[in-house]
C-alpha cells in the first residue's frame, strides 16, 4: 500500500496582496494544513509576520495552521500563536533545550496541540534524539532558513534517512521543494512536503500540488 504524502503550502511565499484568495485556492485543492514562517530577525535574518497576520488567516480558513518558530525565544510567544488560531507548533532545537521542550509539549498535548522538532541544515541528528517521544512530528530544514526560494540542500537527505531509521512519525521537510526535489525527500522518508514557491508561484498551482501529492 502506497503512503500518503500531505502537502503544506508555505504561506511566505504567497502574494500578500491577494492573501485570502490564495489561501482559499489551496484549501479547495485539498492541502492538509497551512505552513506559516515566523522569523524575528535574529534567529533567521529575516522578518515575516506575527499574530495579527495568523488570526487573519484564522478567519478565512478551516484548515490547520502550523506555526513554525523561527524565533529567538519561542516559549514567550507559543501561547499567543494558539490563541490566534495555531493547532500545530514547530519549534528549533536551537533555540530551546531538550528539558524546556518536553515540559512544554506536554502542556500543548493536553490542550489539544500538535508539538514538532525542527532543525537546520548544520545541526546534527543527535541533538533531538532526547525529545523524539514527544514530537508529533519532526521538520527538516532542507534550506538554510530565513528566506524562500532557495535550492534545496542535497546534504540533508542522509540526515532524513538517518531520522527515517529510528522515527516511525511524521517527517517534514520544509525548503527548495519542487518535483524534482521532492521525490527524493520521499525516497529518503519524509511524508510531508512543506512548499511555497513551487505551489504559489507556479502558473498552475493545482498541477504542482497534484505533482506533489504523487511523489512516492
Amino acid at each position: 500500500m502506497q503512503k500518503r504524502i500531505k502537502i503544506a503550502p508555505s504561506i511566505l511565499a504567497v502574494d500578500f496582496c491577494n492573501l485570502g484568495a490564495e489561501i482559499k485556492m489551496v484549501e479547495a485543492l485539498g492541502v492538509d494544513f497551512l505552513h506559516l514562517d515566523i522569523m524575528d530577525g535574529h534567529f533567521v535574518p529575516n522578518i515575516t509576520y506575527g499574530m495579527p497576520i495568523v488570526r487573519d488567516i484564522r478567519k478565512i480558513t478551516k484548515l490547520p495552521l502550523e506555526a513554525h518558530l523561527m524565533i529567538e525565544n519561542p516559549l514567550k510567544f507559543i501561547d499567543e500563536f494558539i490563541k490566534s488560531g495555531c493547532s500545530m507548533i514547530t519549534l528549533h532545537i536551537e533555540t530551546i533545550t531538550p528539558l524546556d521542550f518536553k515540559k512544554t509539549a506536554v502542556n500543548l498535548k493536553k490542550q489539544g496541540i500538535l508539538v514538532g522538532i525542527s532543525l537546520n541544515p548544520p545541526t546534527p541528528l543527535i541533538k533531538i534524539i532526547p525529545v523524539l517521544c514527544l514530537c508529533d512530528y519532526v521538520l527538516i530544514m532542507t534550506v538554510n532558513p530565513g528566506f524562500g526560494g532557495q535550492k534545496f540542500i542535497d546534504g540533508c537527505l542522509e540526515k532524513i534517512k538517518d531520522l527515517r531509521k529510528i522515527y516511525k512519525g511524521n517527517i517534514v521537510v520544509d525548503g527548495g521543494i519542487d518535483d524534482k526535489t521532492a521525490p527524493m525527500a520521499v525516497d529518503a522518508g519524509a511524508n510531508i512536503l512543506a512548499s511555497g514557491s513551487y505551489i504559489f508561484r507556479s502558473k498552475d498551482p493545482k498541477a504542482a500540488i497534484e505533482v506533489l501529492r504523487r511523489t512516492i
